[in-house]
């Protein structure tokens, strides 16, 4: 199903969405860009799509795993020592690598706890734009925020895309923590956030995904909001559309949660649905049960047999569940954006979401939103909704609708651009 707002011919600049100058060279960059594994390189793949719809000339510079772009969208392979693949990683260096700082400083981090990807990729785009810097108008970085990338800012036109606050999962990650070494090793993981600060505190051009990321990188990082853009994320439209055909199951709702990451709010769903006195209901996640809190909390409360984990699912086989389910539920802490609730209302279910970050952004007029870990409330209003079918059909349509007209690439590519002829203008001014 095609994007209700693309109109455009696919390929070939489009002056009509260009009111402000010509095709644009922009070189996306992004440290880990694999579609499959978490948000980076679904951003990158439709990201680049869209500003090469719009008519403009896309490169992509990555480190690995590597992204899946559309044809005609060149790849700037940027290789890491890329050490998690690694069975030990303190053996992993040569010595070519003492010679390279990149190498040098993503062994040093990695090998005492950090997470060094972030930086040593910052540093290898920083060595290429020295090289063939001329051959790009701007950079577009994907939320990489290291001090190499303010060097980068002072001599090109750059642009940083913000997404989820990282400093919120240091907090839960850390009060999640059984042991105290656990707690130190969290902190040393999460030992980025302080780069990310800094540099984002230097850098001058942002397009952020939500309010909440803005006012949350501008309180945690102290990125003056005033700097930052915001444009909601797009969705696959060709993936997530309402079919008729498809009969609701009764009673089915559907949710999407790594098992066992606080953040996501797991256990405040289960909490919820152990108050509900009701046996027409079934819980379908999309994820992985494992041995952990998750399960001990389903044992704890009897419900085992009503709770079914999917994993490893592809796009079409998540749209199916999403058209199945009565409704969805989105009980997480705190989200950048929220893809699957987004994703859930353009399959037509009506939403149920916690006012955790950009949630009630995504669900706007058109969906329940519940106070963050209060399962009284939510369990409340998923009892209502299972109740009320005219509701739940109002929602669906409510959502539908806004799905189609707020979360589009193309907006998202359209006010990248324009953000990115404004850093241009700005880089020549001085």
């Amino acid at each position: 199903m095609k994007d209700a707002l693309d109109t455009s011919p696919p390929g070939g600049p489009d002056a009509a969405a260009q009111p402000d100058g010509g095709p644009l060279r922009i070189l996306v960059s992004s440290y880990r860009s694999n579609p499959h594994v978490g948000g980076q390189g679904v951003y990158v793949r439709e990201l680049t799509r869209a500003l090469s719809g719009l008519g403009h000339s896309v490169s992509v510079a990555s480190g690995p795993p590597y992204p899946e772009l559309d044809a005609g969208i060149e790849l700037i392979e940027l290789p890491s020592l890329d050490l998690f693949s690694e069975d030990n990683a303190m053996l992993a260096l040569r010595w070519r690598h003492l010679i390279n700082r990149a190498d040098r400083y993503e062994w040093i981090a990695h090998n005492t706890g950090a997470f060094a990807e972030m930086t040593s990729f910052a540093l290898r785009l920083e060595a290429f734009l020295e090289r063939e810097g001329d051959r790009f108008d701007v950079v577009h970085d994907n939320q990489t925020l290291a001090m190499p990338m303010t060097r980068i800012d002072q001599r090109m036109a750059l642009v940083t895309t913000l997404h989820h606050p990282i400093a919120v999962d240091r907090g839960f990650a850390i009060a999640g923590a059984s042991t105290l070494l656990g707690k130190l090793l969290a902190r040393r993981w999460h030992s980025f956030i302080h780069v990310q600060a800094r540099a984002a505190k230097r850098l001058k051009h942002f397009l952020s995904v939500s309010d909440s990321s803005r006012q949350g990188y501008g309180a945690l990082c102290g990125v003056e909001p005033s700097c930052v853009d915001v444009a909601f994320n797009g969705i696959d439209h060709d993936a997530f559309y309402e079919d008729p055909s498809t009969a609701r199951e009764p009673g089915l709702i559907a949710a999407v949660a790594s098992a066992d990451v606080p953040i996501k709010g797991l256990d405040v769903l289960i909490a919820a649905l152990a108050q509900l006195n009701r046996a027409d209901w079934r819980l379908v996640v999309v994820g992985a049960l494992r041995d952990g809190p998750t399960r001990q909390a389903l044992q704890r409360h009897g419900l085992l047999d009503r709770v079914e984990f999917r994993s490893g699912l592809a796009r079409e086989a998540v749209a199916q569940l999403f058209r199945q389910a009565s409704l969805f539920v989105s009980p997480s802490r705190f989200e950048g954006f929220g893809f699957p609730p987004a994703e859930a209302m353009a399959c037509g279910a009506p939403v149920i979401v916690s006012d955790g970050g950009a949630l009630p952004e995504v669900a706007g007029d058109a969906g329940i939103v519940t106070p963050v870990e209060d399962a009284s409330v939510l369990a409340a209003a998923i009892n209502r909704l299972l109740d009320d079918p005219d509701e739940r059909m109002r929602l669906g349509a409510l959502g539908a609708e806004r799905a189609r007209t707020q979360f589009c690439w193309r907006k998202h590519g359209e006010a990248a651009v324009r953000l990115h002829r404004r850093a241009i203008g700005a880089l020549t001014a001085t």
